[in-house]
């Protein structure tokens, strides 16, 4: 392996502590209300985010000091354990049902969400079944019948859950490290006829996946419905204007907007922060996502290539599927916003891919 570098991305690492620590503020100003009224504890939220940015922290500096390329050899092991648990999460009375999902696995006083897992361990799969067999990529046997057929197989088992908007999240992900490592474009015109047809079945099979497309595309016809969440979060971020309310003045958290701190904790940032802070906080995810493509592109390898832009892909389209959603150009999804949102699985495994791909960036030059 090249020589490494003494220290990794510092940009990664300063834009990283940012989005944190705007994240924990907001999740403290987002849930207050909640918090006191439930639990009769402003800080429940916050303290137990604190926690697991802590557990996050250590991990994201255990991962930078490990080298990458180690972790291939545990490609298969991880992908085995993450079928496993999503699978023990299906079984009834053992999985949690929150939000009409049972995506969760109850671990003493905290849960655990096992998709989320299966994210990077697909990631990581991917990266290192492609980057030794690539010379397949181009053909349908040995190429993409494999890795989709797997790829498909976890989809399947989290839609069970059911959980679509994890599942396109690792669907375009793995498409897109597909398509990096060089599959033919006319292979992905037909597996995308088959998507959007695959798409449409998955929507029409389930009437509240036709709700939210229809109060998507008109919110006020079902306002207390369907379409609350998006209404309610235009009217968080509608009165924020250039310099927002004001930190902890948000009117929308006083129970108009459902669980303001996880999946629209954007609309109560832009609210009590404005047009300044939202853009602050895209500013932000732009300079992450700037240095995890160059870290893709100067990796020494293709499985640190493959590696690196899986997980800068992850959190791209996680960004921009929350985001779309609060600000009313998708339908709800149920995608947190990453390093910002409350949520214990999705923080940790989120500074645990920063700290793979800050050891990455010490493989790269300068």
């Amino acid at each position: 392996m090249p020589r490494v570098r003494s220290s990794p991305d510092i940009f990664l690492v300063i834009v990283t502590l940012m989005l944190v620590t705007v994240g924990c503020l907001m999740v403290y100003s987002a849930s207050s209300v909640s918090a006191e009224y439930r639990f009769d504890d402003a800080y429940f939220f916050v303290k137990r985010q604190l926690i697991f940015v802590a557990l996050g922290f250590v991990s994201m500096f255990l991962m930078t000091q490990i080298d990458y390329w180690r972790w291939r050899d545990l490609s298969k092991a991880a992908l085995w354990v993450c079928f496993l648990l999503l699978l023990i999460v299906l079984i009834p009375g053992v999985g949690l049902v929150r939000g009409g999902a049972q995506s969760w696995l109850g671990i003493g006083a905290f849960s655990i969400q096992p998709s989320e897992f299966m994210k990077l361990a697909m990631i990581l799969f991917l990266a290192s079944y492609i980057s030794v067999n690539q010379k397949f990529i181009v053909t349908w046997k040995k190429g993409l019948i494999p890795t989709l057929a797997l790829l498909f197989l976890a989809f399947g088992l989290i839609m069970l859950q059911p959980d679509l908007g994890t599942g396109a999240v690792m669907i375009l992900t793995s498409v897109l490290m597909i398509f990096i490592a060089g599959a033919r474009i006319s292979h992905f015109v037909i597996l995308g006829c088959i998507g959007i047809v695959g798409f449409i079945g998955l929507i029409a099979s389930a009437p509240y996946r036709i709700q939210r497309i229809t109060s998507f595309l008109n919110p006020w016809e079902d306002p207390l419905g369907g379409g609350f969440q998006i209404i309610q979060s235009l009217y968080a971020i509608a009165p924020g204007g250039l310099l927002g309310l004001g930190f902890g003045e948000s009117r929308q958290k006083y129970f108009y907007l459902p669980e303001p701190q996880t999946d629209f904790i954007f609309a109560i940032l832009t609210e009590e922060l404005g047009f300044i802070g939202g853009g602050f906080v895209l500013i932000c995810f732009a300079v992450l996502l700037w240095r995890g493509i160059r870290i893709a592109l100067y990796a020494p390898d293709l499985f640190g290539t493959l590696f690196a832009a899986g997980i800068t892909a992850m959190i791209a389209f996680q960004v921009m599927i929350n985001v779309s959603v609060v600000i009313g150009l998708m339908p709800v999804t149920g995608i947190t916003l990453p390093l910002m949102s409350y949520g214990g699985s999705s923080l940790t495994i989120m500074l645990t891919t920063i700290g793979i791909l800050l050891n990455i960036s010490r493989h790269t030059p300068a």
